[in-house]
């Protein structure tokens, strides 16, 4: 691939090179992957591409009588990741490990030295609990949040923050009136690669940009449902449904099968979608679109699925496009695959890539550490590559993000506060409520998001509660 020049000195390339990422002094060369412009990388230079150290020392060098006390909510494979992540840290301690299985539940609590919990409840009411991991299904992740936060608990909820636009909003409400830290994960906003990509786009390196592509594309098993189980003992149906309808029990939807029911979630956009959805608006610098439209459904799937397996969705920023595409049936589309290695995506294939037109050149970004590349117009058949860098997983970034503001109480440092994931994830909702109101086109205000001129729509803003679960209006 061919280099274009874009820099008129080194000086000029350090200078792009120092975005901004709050990280400790002892991680500084241990992230961000090598930034490419010029036919020059960064590691000739001798500086961490896309990397400002603001702080000089970490968090996690804290004394140990000075811990910060965790617990997690939801011990799934998710959890146990996340909480593994904060586990091996020198200033964290895992103080439960909570979850209406008990059998799952007690086997994360032995595995990380906690306690066990059945009820979240007994977490919140532990005042030596300082913040919670929320890596519940979905519908369940804005009441935990909203019940921590109201308890005085610091909150890292996993995404999608919402399963319906209230009560996002309300999560938003409380954490401002109990001046709580919560931290989306959303972690793409924490990589040193992709804060240099959004430095380079705002230093208008790629012009005006008109179109933005997110593409979630990838094979997404199917859903049947099992009938005519007894719920198992030791394990609290009642507490797993929540605020969502009664139903008979079935285990193929508690474990994984929810994702593709409405009471639930709203499917993959919601459950991996709005990763690339949130990356992409924060790149770009956009908050709340004029309008939202979708159109799609089940067309390869025939079980029991009520999440569409094709959507394409279309959001106006005045200026500029934004589209959301997602197929559930390409298995010849891949995930990235080596996050922590200098090889790029193949960018046709990527199950979840971004794409954006500027006037000066096309963006393609992986999420995840999947890096990201600037291409020019080809020569002789050839891509021609104007920028570069390779990325890495953010993960601890994003964790460390949070302790950190957990101690400083700044709220402005976190990289993915609550009021931002709420953004983003309304666009999940905004397709939501134009596909089940019959694909129409929702102009929205773009004061408070709220959908003009359709009571159809409007209803979706909430959900019906079960009692005992309510999110009230009241924080």
């Amino acid at each position: 691939m061919k280099s274009e020049n874009l820099y008129d000195s080194d000086l000029e390339l350090r200078q792009y090179q120092n975005a901004k990422v709050d990280l400790p002094v002892d991680r500084q060369f241990a992230v961000g992957g090598n930034l490419s412009v010029n036919g020059l990388k960064s590691s000739t230079l001798g500086i961490a591409a896309g990397l400002t150290i603001l702080s000089g020392v970490s968090v996690a060098s804290t004394a140990a009588n000075d811990k910060i006390n965790l617990a997690l909510i939801g011990c799934g494979g998710r959890g146990r990741g996340v909480i593994a992540g904060f586990k091996s840290r020198k200033d964290t301690n895992i103080a439960y490990c909570c979850d209406v299985d008990k059998k799952r539940g007690e086997s994360a609590a032995v595995k990380f030295n906690a306690k066990y919990a059945e009820n979240m409840q007994t977490v919140f009411d532990d005042k030596s609990v300082d913040a919670v991991i929320c890596a519940t299904p979905d519908h369940w992740h804005s009441l935990c949040t909203f019940r921590a936060i109201q308890a005085g608990k610091d909150v890292y909820v996993e995404k999608p923050v919402s399963h319906n636009a209230f009560e996002g909003q309300k999560c938003i409400e409380a954490a401002r009136k109990y001046n709580r830290i919560v931290q989306h994960g959303t972690q793409n906003r924490s990589a040193p690669y992709n804060i240099a990509a959004k430095k380079y786009i705002e230093d208008g390196r790629l012009g005006n940009i008109h179109l933005c592509r997110v593409y979630n594309m990838k094979k997404w098993g199917g859903l049947r449902i099992k009938k005519g189980e007894k719920t198992p003992e030791n394990f609290n149906y009642d507490l797993w449904l929540g605020p969502a309808p009664n139903r008979e029990y079935s285990s193929s939807i508690v474990y994984g099968g929810w994702h593709q029911l409405w009471d639930f979630s709203a499917g993959d956009m919601a459950d991996d979608g709005v990763h690339q959805l949130d990356l992409a608006r924060w790149l770009i610098g956009k908050e709340i679109p004029k309008s939202a439209y979708a159109t799609g459904g089940i067309f390869s799937r025939k079980d029991d699925s009520q999440t569409p397996d094709t959507l394409v969705a279309t959001y106006d920023y005045d200026d500029l496009t934004f589209v959301f595409e997602l197929a559930l049936y390409p298995e010849y589309m891949q995930k990235i695959g080596d996050r922590n290695s200098d090889i790029f995506p193949v960018w046709q294939n990527c199950a979840t890539r971004i794409e954006i037109f500027g006037t000066k050149g096309l963006m393609v970004v992986g999420r995840h550490g999947g890096g990201w590349q600037v291409f020019d117009r080809p020569k002789n058949r050839e891509p021609v590559v104007k920028a570069e860098q390779h990325g890495r997983v953010p993960e601890q970034e994003h964790w460390e993000n949070f302790i950190q503001c957990i101690r400083s109480r700044s709220v402005k440092d976190l990289n993915a506060d609550i009021e931002k994931a709420h953004r983003s994830t309304m666009l999940v909702h905004y397709a939501t409520m134009s596909l089940l109101t019959g694909s129409a086109k929702l102009e929205i205000n773009t004061n408070d998001g709220t959908i003009k001129n359709n009571p159809d729509a409007m209803k979706l803003w909430k959900r019906e509660y079960r009692k005992q679960y309510e999110i009230t209006e009241n924080v």
